[in-house]
């Protein structure tokens, strides 16, 4: 969230996703070869193989961020204050830096950054400061999975512990009975998903009128799928004297359209510096003509430096079917996807984040804003869809300062 400165086993063939033939043959392509057949998934974006090659260089150290703040800088309540000294951060990170202030001044923001750079506390530090200041404010932040929303919900109360800050999360894949009861309360935030959100709002139990701060946090990711005119109608429902927050890793024409329509006279806000992080290691596993997908990964996953390891693939069946493999073979394995109840998805992600298993298999679910802690490895085991989805993808690991690696599986 914040800088502090703020043993053999058997194998099994896999039965899902491709048809191979129990030979391996496959080797770690040093150089990397842009002569190879460009990649093309389903109705997939076109993604040169060179695209997933990428070395950490360490020989020049990356220079310092120097921020224009401390946290103890902000305008924001003592309480507050307290709560992030106690967490032991002192300074923030680059899109906290340049967000907060303007955040709290009540500006409309456009923030632009690569994953896993503390944008979450970007936007509750100065929301929270909000809500404490005037228990009449309502918060709306919008997120494309559930995943997401229950992470963002954990770190709005580790920071308002004892504060008197309610919050309730909205979430489709689990029961809206308890939701429906939760609302009935004051709650300062409210944190969804946009069909849910959209539900609730039709049943009568969200009324947008009230809301005064709307958060659209992973909105290209929203775009993706397929949430547009969900979001439309959360904004189109709030009143026009509003704060609206956008947050994007990536600018494409129709994610401007949105923020033309959105957000009056934005702050704008970038601290990308390149596409993927400086920090992953990325190569490509080649796979030879008639060779074993399945060997082939399980002979990495037996490889000590494979610890923790978050693997990639394309549809909820092929990922259930791999994830039960794994698991025959003798390696600790739990997986995520859209079939699995919201109460499967947690346990799921609570055992690799406690690190009780040493895979998670996702559909790309998993690929955006969650914050996993130690991933070693991202493999593409299954190619992505689009260049974006790999870069996300590959941003669960090399988080904040330390190192990852990144494998794409090339037929």
């Amino acid at each position: 969230m914040y800088q502090k400165q703020f043993n053999s086993r058997s194998r099994k063939p896999y039965s899902g996703g491709s048809s191979f033939n129990k030979r391996s043959s496959s080797r770690f392509t040093r150089g990397g070869s842009s002569q190879s057949r460009g990649r093309r998934n389903f109705q997939g974006d076109y993604i040169d193989p060179s695209k997933f090659i990428s070395k950490v260089v360490s020989a020049e150290p990356a220079p310092i961020f120097k921020p224009e703040n401390t946290f103890s800088d902000f305008a924001i309540h003592p309480r507050l204050k307290g709560e992030i000294e106690t967490k032991g951060y002192v300074l923030p990170t680059p899109i906290q830096d340049k967000t907060i202030p303007f955040i709290l001044e009540g500006k409309d923001v456009v923030g632009i950054a690569n994953t896993g750079t503390g944008k979450t506390a970007a936007f509750l530090i100065p929301l929270i400061h909000k809500t404490v200041s005037n228990r009449d404010e309502k918060i709306l932040i919008v997120v494309p999975t559930r995943e997401l929303a229950i992470q963002i919900d954990n770190e709005l109360r580790s920071l308002t512990n004892g504060a008197g800050i309610y919050s309730v999360t909205c979430v489709g894949g689990a029961p809206i009975g308890p939701q429906m009861a939760r609302l009935r309360f004051d709650n300062s935030f409210v944190i969804g998903t946009p069909g849910r959100l959209k539900d609730l709002i039709e049943r009568k139990r969200i009324d947008l009128a009230t809301f005064n701060t709307i958060v659209l946090d992973e909105a290209d990711r929203m775009l993706d799928m397929g949430f547009v005119h969900d979001m439309r109608y959360l904004v189109a429902g709030m009143p026009k004297n509003r704060q609206t927050l956008f947050f994007s890793a990536t600018i494409s024409p129709t994610i401007e359209k949105l923020i033309s329509e959105f957000l009056v006279a934005p702050v704008r806000v970038s601290v990308k510096t390149q596409d993927t992080a400086k920090n992953v290691h990325q190569d490509v596993v080649r796979v030879g003509k008639g060779g074993n997908k399945f060997t082939v990964l399980n002979d990495l996953l037996s490889q000590k430096e494979f610890s923790k390891v978050l693997i990639f693939g394309r549809t909820k069946h092929g990922v259930e079917k791999l994830s039960q493999s794994l698991t025959e073979s003798g390696i600790k394995s739990e997986s995520i996807h859209g079939n699995k109840t919201h109460s499967k998805r947690q346990r799921a992600l609570g055992a690799f984040k406690a690190s009780q298993v040493q895979v998670l298999v996702a559909t790309d679910v998993a690929a955006r804003g969650l914050d996993i802690p130690d991933v070693t490895h991202v493999i593409n085991f299954d190619l992505p869809a689009t260049y974006d989805d790999y870069v996300h993808r590959i941003g669960r690991t090399g988080r904040g300062e330390k190192q990852g690696k990144a494998l794409t599986f090339i037929d």
